[in-house]
């Protein structure tokens, strides 16, 4: 097991880097260096950490700090966690001072969503880079504990399996250790997902487009929440790097439905980010009495409009069946519906558990650890159980051969070896609409 006692987060004002610092200073219960360009920011931070965690007693172990502690920060620490914008030159730029002034045998890791560990790891010497890791954390950490580790080739094989303990025993978390590949597991199988059903509103924007999209892969469909509700969650601008990344980094089957359709686009250019800015694909206002009144951007007049509450037969008759816990029936329900909805959130579920084998099978050790990244990174259906769910395997490939969309992946899928699913999937079923 690791001896971890101080450790620095980088960017420790930073949304995510509050959050991961909240979580060495609770569960690990070390020192932190909350280090950010300026005290206040650093002071932010703390605040930002001991929110995250809701526990004030943790701030005895938060200590605001700047770029001009960095130094001796780093020396003094037993892991260096960097937490800075996704950005190559940006990285390096940190990564050099790390390298200068860290001691021997001290634990470097980057908060990465999907950057190469490989090309950052270049300013390191060959004792640190066996020390460098992409430790991702999902947001918020407190309640999604997934934590994909990322080694990269010069890693040390001891220092993977200490860590990973560490990680699992002290820090509580869901641990996969995955191959180096653009956006690792997680968010390559959830930004799949959530790209395609941006790409479903805009095709069927004559319908509603984003609310009538989110309406049909709402919580009864096995996710926290719709869909396109996250991508305003995580943010347009952040959404767009990591969906940019994955079009122009991979090349197969999938790669057309990383393609960020054109609105996006232009409401990153206005500004409408998604919730940290007040509006993106949703709006939240209120009236002069404080009533609050959701908005969705209508991407055929590129105007918001009030929320429409749709209402689909098949929907109805699913919620009904899980508010029963008749699981099974609800997916017979969802097959035996002709609608046009329905075909679209059974095209959706299905490609969701394809997909999730084939970039599995990729880039994972286990078939297994694409339920874990989606379970406890997404809080979304682990999508083996969602296969059981179907009928399995060979149910499976039936329905997919009722839908042209679908034909392409058959082959590769068909040939996957597929294991029962080790997670119960019926809690990610919500009786909601």
């Amino acid at each position: 097991m690791l001896n971890i006692n101080i450790v620095t987060v980088i960017g420790a004002n930073g949304a995510m880097g509050a959050a991961v610092a909240g979580i060495f200073a609770s569960f690990g219960n070390v020192k932190v260096n909350m280090v950010s360009r300026t005290l206040n920011k650093s002071l932010e931070g703390i605040e930002k950490a001991v929110k995250s965690v809701r526990a004030d007693s943790i701030r005895s172990n938060l200590f605001a700090r700047t770029y001009e502690d960095l130094a001796a920060c780093i020396h003094e620490s037993d892991w260096v966690f960097e937490s800075v914008a996704e950005d190559y030159e940006i990285k390096d730029e940190i990564n050099t001072v790390i390298a200068r002034y860290r001691k021997p045998g001290t634990i470097v890791s980057t908060g990465t969503s999907g950057l190469s560990i490989e090309k950052l790891k270049n300013v390191f010497d060959e004792e640190a880079k066996s020390l460098y890791f992409v430790t991702h954390f999902f947001n918020p950490p407190y309640s999604l504990p997934l934590c994909e580790l990322i080694p990269n080739e010069s890693a040390d094989a001891d220092t993977i399996e200490s860590l990973k303990l560490y990680l699992e025993q002290v820090l509580i978390r869901k641990v996969v250790v995955l191959k180096d590949a653009p956006a690792f597991l997680a968010n390559r199988i959830g930004f799949q997902f959530m790209n395609e059903a941006l790409q479903f509103a805009e095709l069927y924007e004559d319908r509603g487009g984003i609310d009538y999209i989110d309406a049909i892969l709402g919580p009864f469909t096995g996710r926290g929440m719709a869909p396109l509700v996250t991508v305003d969650f995580i943010g347009l601008d952040v959404y767009k790097a990591i969906t940019d990344n994955l079009y122009y980094s991979i090349s197969d089957l999938y790669s057309n439905s990383f393609i960020l359709p054109r609105f996006v686009d232009s409401l990153i250019n206005e500004g409408k980010l998604g919730r940290k800015c007040g509006q993106g694909l949703y709006k939240l206002d209120r009236d002069s009495t404080g009533k609050k009144h959701l908005f969705v951007y209508d991407i055929k007049s590129q105007t918001y409009r009030s929320k429409i509450k749709y209402s689909f037969y098949f929907v109805e008759k699913m919620v009904a069946a899980i508010k029963e816990s008749k699981y099974e029936e609800a997916i017979r329900i969802l097959l035996n519906n002709d609608s046009e909805e329905a075909k679209i959130c059974t095209y959706f579920l299905i490609k969701y558990v394809v997909y999730s084998v084939f970039v599995t099978k990729e880039i994972a050790d286990s078939i297994h650890d694409a339920d874990t990244v989606m379970s406890y990174g997404f809080n979304w259906v682990p999508p083996l159980g969602l296969l059981q769910l179907f009928g399995g395997k060979e149910a499976i490939i039936e329905s997919m051969k009722t839908d042209n969309r679908l034909l392409p992946f058959i082959s590769a899928f068909s040939e996957t070896e597929i294991y029962p699913s080790k997670l119960n999937y019926r809690r990610y079923l919500r009786a909601k609409f």
